[in-house]
């Protein structure tokens, strides 16, 4: 008959704990801690275990815990301690830091296990702990990035499509608020209200494929609508599948057009004042007719070059046979909308647009009216997005560097380096500070680097974030590279 298995001892306990990557500390039901695995200790900055303390009291006494929030946790609060008092949590998150930390060094996403013999009264508690920094780092920086960069954008999660996450850029453009759009379901802020085969674009949505671009009428907060671009591109938050959105405002062309159909008897001023690029042509020949200042702003052209000549006399096209093509749907249908095209300025560079047409009557004659929408900015801002997004979820380690450079480009990416901000009046030392906080030092690697004691540098560190009015250490950097301080660093 086979021998049952003698009964596991703290021992054998502590042998599994060894090899696992998820801390674990044991206590006893009277909250006497009676061992902690290695990755305990490493999540903790320590070697032993008698460092956490003897009992969870004593733990309270030499960390401080905050929730996500940044509001203190009470001593009644504390994992440990609300597992002695019987109560379970699944996967909380915290910050923890030694108590003397000026802010939080790690991100622990802890939960609680009871083991009893017989079902009764358990004999050992444990908290299981997983070191998730990196991943809520990450987050972090994303979302400083995200809200930072100019371009309306807007995140909806794929899985119950309610949105996440809404831009300064988006909030202008809307009215809304942070609070009137977070959580709300696609259905609640219709995007595709006025969209051209809507079945097909909740299709995709529905199932986290890319949108292409198209027009829409964008509801505002007031109630009334807003014409936009959008365009949806794949991305993960979070584990997550996600749509990225990004919005162009197209209600001055809109209102252009409107100026064009509404007094024919006004159309010479409206059209030659209208800030988007347009121009008029025969419709038998596509003749140039009229040009206005914008579309010579945008392309350099003088009117007396333009009037009388066909685009491939000028190379206005990078693409004639796309031109052509957009011609013959025009003689087809009598128009089209958003085509991408790249219009060529007057030396050769091209210039991404969006391009539409529609048959017009202009004094009793056949006319085109062309509209050249110049997107070359927003769509190196889109590309930038997306890019830098994909890099953070891929690579938390090499966001901390260059993506604080990319950020401060696309808060404004008309910023001149000569045109920053002027720094605070910073002390050599605070500056030497903030120069390494931006390499990514944290207060003990500069302590060692400058040959300082960490408590000098941490009063240094202090003093800096009152100086320049912020409390987190990614925000400096912020700060710091939109001053082109560190950046060479």
């Amino acid at each position: 008959m086979r021998q049952p298995l003698p009964k596991p001892t703290l021992h054998h306990l502590e042998q599994l704990m060894d090899s696992l990557l998820a801390g674990v500390i044991l206590m006893d039901p009277a909250g006497v801690i009676l061992s902690a695995n290695p990755a305990a200790l490493k999540m903790h900055g320590i070697d032993r275990v008698e460092d956490l303390g003897a009992t969870a009291d004593d733990y309270a006494a030499r960390f401080s815990l905050r929730y996500r929030n940044h509001h203190r946790l009470t001593r009644r609060e504390y994992p440990l301690v609300r597992l002695l008092a019987g109560e379970n949590f699944a996967d909380l998150i915290v910050e923890v830091a030694p108590l003397d930390s000026t802010e939080p060094r790690w991100v622990h996403q802890v939960r609680d296990v009871t083991m009893d013999e017989d079902g009764g009264e358990p004999d050992c508690l444990a908290l299981v702990i997983h070191d998730v920094s990196e991943q809520f780092d990450a987050e972090d920086r994303f979302e400083a990035m995200f809200q930072a960069n100019p371009a309306p954008a807007l995140i909806l999660r794929v899985s119950d499509q309610r949105y996440i996450r809404a831009n300064r850029g988006f909030l202008d453009l809307s009215g809304y608020t942070q609070h009137g759009l977070i959580g709300k379901s696609l259905f609640d802020l219709d995007l595709l209200a006025g969209v051209e085969r809507r079945d097909y674009v909740k299709e995709r949505i529905a199932a986290g494929q890319t949108v292409p671009q198209l027009e829409a009428e964008l509801p505002l907060a007031g109630g009334d609508t807003k014409l936009v671009i959008l365009a949806g591109q794949r991305i993960e938050v979070a584990d997550e599948r996600c749509l990225l959105f990004t919005f162009a405002d197209l209600e001055p062309r809109r209102r252009a057009e409107t100026a064009l159909q509404a007094s024919e008897q006004h159309f010479a001023t409206v059209f030659e004042m209208a800030p988007v690029a347009m121009v008029v042509t025969e419709q038998a020949d596509h003749r140039i007719l009229n040009a206005n200042e914008a579309f010579r702003r945008m392309t350099d052209h003088p009117r007396h070059r333009l009037i009388g000549r066909v685009a491939d006399d000028l190379q206005l096209w990078n693409d004639a046979a796309q031109r052509r093509g957009l011609e013959a749907e025009i003689a087809a249908r009598g128009g089209f909308r958003c085509h991408d095209v790249r219009v060529l300025h007057k030396d050769g560079q091209a210039i991404e647009c969006l391009v539409s047409a529609e048959g017009i009557s202009l004094h009793g004659d056949h006319c085109v009216l062309w509209l050249y929408q110049d997107i070359t900015a927003r769509r190196h801002s889109e590309v930038e997005l997306v890019e830098a997004i994909e890099a953070v979820m891929k690579d938390a380690n090499w966001l901390s560097r260059s993506i604080m450079d990319k950020l401060a480009t696309l808060r404004d990416p008309g910023k001149r380096t000569g045109d920053a901000p002027p720094p605070a009046d910073l002390s050599p030392r605070e500056r030497e500070v903030l120069e390494l906080i931006c390499t990514g030092m944290d207060d003990k690697a500069i302590a060692e680097r400058l040959g300082l004691s960490r408590n000098t540098v941490r009063n240094h560190v202090s003093r800096l974030y009152g100086r320049i009015g912020v409390n987190r250490r990614s925000a400096a950097v912020v700060w710091a590279r939109e001053r082109g301080i560190g950046g060479s660093a």
